[in-house]
This record gives structure tokens, sequence and C-alpha cells, in this order.
């Protein structure tokens, strides 16, 4: 069990100095990242409110849980950017740090010091990580963005859903997500540079909360340039390309079971298990011409098993499928416990918690969860006494005057 005492020397990243003025999702999920590999990570947040995400989501007698996990492995301090004397601080957390993220809106960096051209002033080795909803050279720039209006303008909720329904955003926070999976992995590759260019003066990361979906769907842009065709929901089915078999399922109990498969093998295989003649799905022509007639075989034969027996078979036939999991099957599924993909942290306040392991698996020098998310302003003494420095007399200022 992880204890909240932090351990040096774990995970890729041990040394690396991050400072976080970032809130709610996407800005603290790429620090997560970063934090999880065993970087130092400082973030920011307002005095007495604290990070919007601390008050956000479900909670156990009064303690909020979702900033448990999106805290963890990183230090709180208190700073109020609104006065002079909290952005003297913030320029001084910049000078310290190898990367700095920030996710308020262009205009608001600059007053505060803390947009691109003042970063690289006060340290021109700094990788900056600016996340926007429109990014900063956008005529929209000044314009506040969600991470569910970066999904919109992606292209993504367009393609989510049945034919005949509405557009559909999936029930988690899916843009700001991979927008901070992105960001870490752009922050990486600038550290990789800086790590190997001597003429390596700074970097700044310019990136919109729609655009990591955006670049995922690879084939909308060059699908519409050349055929001038608009991809529409399909469902369960891909938008271009649909594989012969894919689709979800209820088994007698009701529960959902998802089955796919993509190549001919694997649709003959669907074939073998439903009694239907593999000739008749021979080449890949004759698969997408029944279609239908797989999936309503698939239907009918679920239909009528429990959800074990229908797994049984289709690991039997080599039909790839699973049951379409919520949280309590991850809870209790053998290879989620196989793959120690869920650990559990002790928490001060909640005892005993269980929580996504670090991922991925480093297996030669793993990063670890040495403490959940912290008190607001916990690490105040640590940070500003510590590792910049600050004199007893500076730090009761800051404090009496409300800037920490």
């Amino acid at each position: 069990m992880a204890s909240q005492q932090h351990t040096t020397g774990h995970g890729q990243l041990r040394g690396l100095k991050v400072v976080e003025f970032a809130h709610v999702v996407a800005g603290p999920m790429a620090g997560s990242m970063l934090a999880d590999q065993g970087a130092d990570v400082v973030h920011v947040e307002p005095p007495g409110t604290g990070d919007a995400a601390r008050g956000m989501g479900p909670k156990r007698d009064g303690v909020p849980l979702w900033f448990k996990v999106a805290g963890r492995n990183k230090r709180s301090v208190t700073l109020d950017l609104r006065q002079e004397a909290g952005r003297a601080v913030a320029h001084r957390l910049v000078a310290w740090a190898d990367v700095v993220i920030v996710t308020f809106r262009p205009g608001r960096l600059r007053t505060w010091g803390l947009d691109w051209d003042s970063v690289h002033r006060i340290n021109p080795r700094a990788v900056l990580l600016q996340i926007s909803g429109y990014g900063a050279t956008s005529s929209h720039a000044d314009e506040p963005g969600f991470g569910k209006m970066g999904e919109a303008r992606s292209g993504v909720v367009h393609l989510t859903g049945h034919p005949d329904g509405p557009p559909v955003h999936t029930g988690f926070s899916h843009g700001d997500a991979v927008t901070g999976l992105m960001g870490a992995y752009a922050v990486l590759a600038a550290l990789h540079r800086r790590d190997h260019d001597p003429d390596f003066d700074g970097e700044w990361i310019d990136l919109a909360l729609f655009e990591p979906l955006f670049r995922l769907v690879e084939w909308q842009v060059i699908m519409h340039d050349q055929l001038g065709a608009v991809p529409q929901r399909a469902g369960n089915q891909l938008a271009v390309a649909p594989a012969a078999v894919i689709n979800t399922y209820q088994s007698r109990e009701g529960e959902w079971i998802t089955v796919t498969s993509a190549t001919p093998r694997s649709v003959r295989n669907v074939a073998r298990l439903l009694g239907l003649p593999e000739d008749e799905f021979a080449t890949t022509e004759q698969q997408h011409a029944g279609r239908q007639r797989l999936d309503e075989g698939l239907r009918d034969w679920i239909a009528q098993r429990s959800t074990d027996e229908c797994l049984a078979e289709f690991v039997r036939n080599e039909v790839v499928a699973s049951r379409v999991f919520s949280a309590a099957d991850i809870a209790t599924d053998p290879v989620y416990a196989e793959r120690e993909d869920i650990v559990t942290v002790e928490d001060p306040e909640l005892g005993p918690v269980r929580m996504q392991a670090v991922l991925p698996h480093f297996r030669r020098n793993p990063g670890r969860i040495w403490r959940t998310g912290p008190d607001l302003g916990q690490d105040n003494d640590l940070v500003y006494r510590e590792w910049l420095g600050l004199g007893d007399e500076d730090v009761a200022d800051l404090e009496n005057n409300g800037a920490i």
C-alpha cells in the first residue's frame, strides 16, 4: 500500500521540475502523466477556493473523490496571480521549472506575465505547454473553451451515435483527457530536443482543445478533400471501412457484449460458431455482403445464452469479444488484477482507496503513487521556503496579504 511519503528515485522523469498554472482537467492531466513518472509537479491554485476540480464529482462523507486521483503525486501551493506579489512568486516558479503548463486565455496570460514571451525571457530553456480552447494564433484565441467544445469541433461528436439519432458525447472528459495526453507527449518531445540540441532556446507548445481528437481521426480530412465525402454516424460500426462484424449485443441476463471481427479468418470463425456455411463468407466481398445476416445471427445466438456461456464459446471459437465493462466489472476482473492496473493508496481522509495504477507499466524503472491529491496549499512551505529559497519574512508577508 502506497503512503503519503515521497520517495525519490522512482520513475523515468525523476528530477524533472514542472509548474502547473492550470485547472480542472486538460493541463492537470498533462502534469499528472509527468508526475506519475516521477517529475516534481507543483500545482498552483488560488488561495481559499483552490482548483475547481476539488469540488467536482462524487463525494464520500463530504470528501470529494475525483481530485484524490487527479491531484495525486503533485505538490499543491496557493498563489493569487491577481496580486503583483503573487505574480512575482509565479515568475520565480517559472525560473525554477523545466516545464511550465498554462491553461488560461492568452490575454490573461499576458497580463500575468505567463505568456510565451514572458516565460522565455524569465527562463530561456523552459518548455511552455499552453492549452486553450482555440489556440494562441486563432482569431478566437481569447474566447473561453472547454473539452466538450473541443470534442464537437474535432469532428468526433459528429461521428458518434446512431444514424437516426443525435450526435453523442462520451460520458467522461474525453477531449480534455486526450489533450492532456498529447500535451505530455509534446513536452517529452521538446525535452528530448533540449537534451540533444546545444542550441536549444526553449519551446512553446501551443495546443488547442479540439486538435488532439482531430488528429486521431486520420481519414476525415483526406476523405473530404479527395472524394468530397462527409462521413456520417454509423452506430457501433466504423464510419469508414466498416468491419463485417462489430456491434454490441444483449445476453440472456440483459448484459451487454461487444463482438468484433475485422479479418477474413475471424469473420469465418463467427460464421462457423453460428452454424452458417463458411464458404459463403470466404472473401471480403462476401463477408461485407453478409453483414446483416451475421449481425442478426449473433443477436439471436447471444440472446439465448448467459454472458459467461457466450464468452466461453467465443474463446473456444477464436471470436474476439468482451463483456461491456462497468466500474464494478473492472474492480473484480482477474485481468486487471494480473496486470496490477488497480492499486491501493493510503489517503489521510479516506483511509485506503483504490485507483488506477501508474500507466503504462515500465518494468525496469516504474513510476509509483506516493500520495493522493494533497490538501490545498499543503506544500507551500516546502516549495516556497526550500525550493525557491524565500525567507520567513517574505513568506509571512505573502500570507498576511492573502497572496498565498
